[in-house]
């Protein structure tokens, strides 16, 4: 008897564990990572002034999406990596959205200040967003093309300027016209 109980106590558990991870819930793991050379699928999240931004409308510029929090060492370490990035390449079509994971908005503001970035930052309150993209553990980095797909995705790299700036190169290279046979 004792163990028919259990049995249906840990299934009710399991049923609600899966009910979280695939029902949305803000606990829940990421869904599966984006696969490099699809489209990413599109988001909108406020930024810190209370504006509502979107993932399409940054069509036609090559995009950093940054998931991260206050709390990760290695995200703080390499946001100065996508600053100096970004001022150089804002003018040539890059956009850095940084995407801050459940925090406080007063404490990922002050963050922001402290270390002086321009770059665009969205509150990602409910982990919508970061579930979307597969996020698990953070640092998490997906740069997109200009026609909205997928390029790269880095789990717990640290980007430097220099990965960044190779990146967008190669993102931006235009593909080589390959010419018809000829019969």
């Amino acid at each position: 008897m004792k163990q028919a109980k259990h049995k249906r106590l840990l299934g009710l558990l399991l049923v609600s564990v899966m009910v979280m991870i695939g029902g949305g819930g803000v606990w829940g793991m990421g869904s599966r990572v984006p696969a490099v050379g699809t489209t990413a699928e599109d988001f909108q999240l406020n930024d810190l002034a209370g504006q509502q931004q979107s993932l399409s409308q940054y069509r036609g510029k090559v995009v950093l999406v940054n998931f991260w929090a206050t709390w990760c060492k290695p995200c703080t370490t390499e946001m100065p990596a996508m600053q100096a990035t970004y001022d150089k390449l804002r003018d040539k079509g890059f956009v850095v959205l940084a995407v801050n994971e459940l925090e406080d908005e007063q404490k990922v503001r002050e963050h922001i200040q402290q270390h002086g970035h321009t770059f665009p930052v969205l509150l990602d309150r409910n982990n919508k967003v970061a579930n979307q993209f597969g996020v698990f553990g953070l640092p998490v980095s997906v740069f997109i093309d200009e026609k909205g797909v997928v390029r790269d995705y880095i789990k717990g790299g640290l980007l430097t300027e220099q990965i960044i700036l190779d990146t967008v190169a190669r993102i931006q290279k235009p593909e080589p016209v390959k010419a018809a046979l000829l019969q």
